[in-house]
Parts: structure tokens; C-alpha cells; sequence
């Protein structure tokens, strides 16, 4: 079977997002990446998925050279092979146009099951997936927290509580949290890991219908103030949240 964990570099969550100097993206100068976290659940879904019916494994990504970092260490947890479609505007590249190149990369590999992370962590849009099987006309389930490949179903985490959707391959899977527990890379993997194939390919531009006009940083709160203490305070507290926060 030959499955496909896509993966996407984005900015730490622990980095401080600073506005670039027109004002129209993020300054990354010293900004510090990873690997967004549901896709590192994904990659370990396809690992195990290899494990337990065999196959072969490949991460792919959208993004620039130095993305070889995030495929390497997703390739030293045991996949097999990595693909960067190098894109240095990759940053700016709206949904679609990216569920249309990963589409156009999948059929040109044959894959036949795709996992990928439910949402990406710097813009929580959670549309890739479904619009890249909807363009490969595959079936696809979003939010998946189990799987059962054998039995064709997977299930689901909703505010009513847990669906089960059965579904047939090839499969678009979108991972969550409770799916598994990503693995660490082990020196074995990761020496394992600088040998193992990673390619840099080009691909046939997809326009992005979208572009930023600006950005800006949230307005500053102001500070706050102690009306009074004790019983004697709730009044004017009252008062504050009733004609100057019009919170009542």
C-alpha cells in the first residue's frame, strides 16, 4: 500500500509573531518552525498503518528547501521517503491552490490512503483535506480520533459525542488528538534517517485566488482598575460592566 503523510512547517507555537516590515505577513527573520502538531500525528498514523498491513510511507510537503528539517525528522519515526514541492512563498498560498498541488502529487505517486493533520496550527482552516479528496474524488473523514482500516470505519469526536462513518479507499484521513501518541526518533531512526530518500521537485503553479492587503497586531488592552473592595465595591462594579464594558 502506498500512503502519504502530508505535513506543513510552521512557526513554533512558542515564537513571538512579529508583523513584517510592509505589513503584509509575518517578519521571519530568527522566526523558529516545526512541524504543526496534528500532522506529526498523521506521520505517525501512517507509520503505523505500514506496520501493521506493510507498505511504504511517504511525507510530503508544500514549502521551502529548508523544510528538509521537519520531512527528516518525520522520515527518522519511520517513514521511508520524503518529497518537498519547494515553494518560498508557501506561507501565502491559499487553501485551495494547495489541496490542488498535494492533489496532483498524490495521483502522480498512486497513493492510495493520505493522512493529514485535522488542522494546521498557524491557520486553523481544517479545508486541505477535504478539498483534496474532493478533487481526487476519494472518500474522506475529518476529525478522526480511531481507526480501523480492516473494518473500513473510523470514528469521529463531535459535540454530541462519537460517530462512526464507514468508508472505502483510497481515503482522505484528517488526525486529532486521541488518534495515537506520536513516537520520538530514536538515534537508530535518525541515523537511519539521513540515508533515506528525500527529493526537492517543482511542480506546475496553481494561482492562489487570494492575497493579504495588510495585517495587524490586536489593540493593546487597557489597564485595569480596582473600583473598591468587599460588598461595598459590586456597585460600581456593576456600573463599570453595565455603561463602560457593556458586558450586561
Amino acid at each position: 500500500m502506498k500512503i502519504v503523510a502530508c505535513i506543513k512547517r510552521v512557526p513554533s507555537t512558542e515564537a513571538t509573531a512579529k508583523l513584517s516590515p510592509d505589513g503584509r505577513g509575518v517578519d521571519t527573520a530568527n522566526l523558529a518552525y516545526m512541524t504543526s502538531f496534528y500532522d506529526e500525528i498523521a506521520v505517525e498514523q501512517a507509520v503505523l498503518t505500514k506496520e501493521a498491513s506493510g507498505g511504504e510511507v511517504t511525507v510530503l510537503t508544500i514549502g521551502p528547501a529548508e523544510a528538509s528539517k521537519e520531512v527528516r525528522e518525520c522520515i527518522a519515526k519511520g517513514a521511508d521517503a520524503g518529497i518537498i514541492m519547494t515553494d518560498p512563498e508557501w506561507g501565502s498560498r491559499d487553501n485551495l491552490s494547495t489541496a490542488k498541488v498535494l492533489a496532483a502529487k498524490l495521483g502522480e505517486l498512486d497513493a492510495e490512503l493520505c493522512f493529514m493533520g485535522r488542522v494546521a496550527t498557524d491557520r486553523d482552516s481544517a479545508s486541505v483535506g477535504p478539498m483534496v479528496a474532493t478533487l481526487l474524488g476519494w472518500s474522506c473523514v475529518t476529525d478522526v480520533v480511531a481507526l480501523s482500516l480492516e473494518d473500513g470505519t473510523a470514528q469521529r469526536e463531535t459535540e454530541q459525542g462519537l460517530e462512526t462513518i464507514s468508508f472505502s479507499l483510497p481515503a482522505v484521513i484528517t488526525c486529532d488528538k486521541g488518534l495515537n501518541e506520536p513516537r520520538y526518533a530514536g538515534l537508530k531512526g535518525i541515523m537511519a534517517a539521513k540515508k533515506k530518500p528525500l527529493e526537492e521537485v517543482a511542480f506546475e503553479e496553481v494561482p492562489s485566488q487570494i492575497s493579504t492587503a495588510s495585517l495587524a497586531l490586536p489593540a493593546e488592552r487597557s489597564e485595569g482598575r480596582i473600583v473598591g473592595e468587599g460588598p461595598d465595591a459590586v456597585p460600581a462594579l456593576m456600573e463599570a460592566l453595565r455603561n463602560e464594558a457593556q458586558a450586561l
